[in-house]
């Protein structure tokens, strides 16, 4: 990582920096630091992890569907999707190759009744995203509350889950996971986050509150906070503005995580691939008609572009 000062990072980012706070570590992420060694020749799909996606709801069929293939797409060597069986034809259709597992629905959400099977999966989990496109009633949050306080596995919350933490704050402190949060600036203000004096204050003073936690702080110059230390994202830009951008960050972190990539590695690299993916499929595509399944069509690109970096600078073979 390349190490800001902070009045380059207000230059570059347009966000106030918190010049007084001398403790704090600012680094900016690389394409060399997306470092991912190669594969043994000798391995198979339980090598790299089991990744579990608790999403979806009727009406929201496509969160769950691109987390899920952008989880395939980088790598993961099994997904697990479970979602309700009100959406489960149209989805399962869409997934590329997850397992996908149709669960009790009411009103079109995931049933409290599913909790046995889904803590069953949880406990066979490497990493687990839970979230997207959930809902957040009375069943969607027994069940959000459920895998936080069950779960072992590295845990990541976005979308509706993040909206159910903030109604009860405590849970994120019980949770006994390796956690990693997602919000962008609604959720993140949701959950209790400050934006008034900008983004970079803000995200130090909410991990300064929940230490157990990485926060990885949508929007432009995407912020990933782990206490004192924030790595800047430099990738993605306004084209990938659109509803379904984020569920595809979520695919990715959840399949590094999988495959056993430390948690703050894991969300440095989710950032830097998935704004890559953007800024090559917006020179594709042009900046209005890139769409969120064009992101996960450019995660291989990606990737190869990191791993060749990488492979430059002396990294792993």
């Amino acid at each position: 990582m390349r190490e800001l000062s902070f009045a380059q990072y207000e230059e570059k980012y347009f966000d106030p920096a918190i010049a007084s706070e001398s403790c704090v570590r600012l680094y900016e992420t690389e394409a060399s630091d997306v470092l991912l060694p190669k594969r043994k020749p000798v391995s198979h799909k339980y090598s790299y992890g089991r990744a579990l996606v608790i999403a979806g709801s009727r009406g929201f069929s496509g969160a769950p569907v691109l987390a899920a293939n952008a989880c395939e797409r980088s790598g993961a060597g099994l997904t697990h999707l479970m979602i309700p069986d009100s959406i489960y034809g149209i989805a399962s259709a869409k997934c590329d190759g997850a397992v996908v597992s149709p669960l009790p629905t009411v009103d079109g959400h995931v049933s409290a009744g599913a909790l046995p099977e889904i803590l069953e999966a949880l406990k066979k989990a490497d990493a687990c995203v839970i979230g997207p496109g959930f809902g957040t009633g009375e069943d969607s949050k027994t069940v959000v509350e459920a895998v936080l306080r069950e779960a072992l596995c590295p845990l990541v919350l976005d979308a509706d889950a993040l909206t159910v933490c903030a109604g009860e704050p405590g849970l994120l402190s019980a949770c006994r996971a390796p956690l990693i949060l997602t919000p962008h600036t609604g959720e993140f203000k949701r959950l209790g986050g400050e934006l008034a004096n900008g983004r970079l204050t803000g995200a130090l003073r909410f991990a300064g509150a929940y230490p157990n936690a990485i926060l990885l702080l949508k929007g432009y110059g995407t912020l990933v906070c782990r206490g004192g230390e924030i790595a800047v994202n430099p990738t993605g830009g306004p084209a990938m503005a659109k509803g379904g951008s984020g569920d595809v960050l979520c695919g990715i972190l959840c399949a590094l995580l999988a495959q056993g990539f430390d948690p703050w590695f894991s969300a440095r690299c989710a950032a830097y691939l998935h704004g890559l993916a953007g800024d090559l499929a917006a020179a594709e595509l042009g900046e209005y008609s890139l769409t969120p399944s064009d992101l996960i069509r450019q995660l291989p690109e990606a990737f190869r572009f990191c791993a060749a970096v990488s492979k430059n600078n002396g990294g792993v073979e």
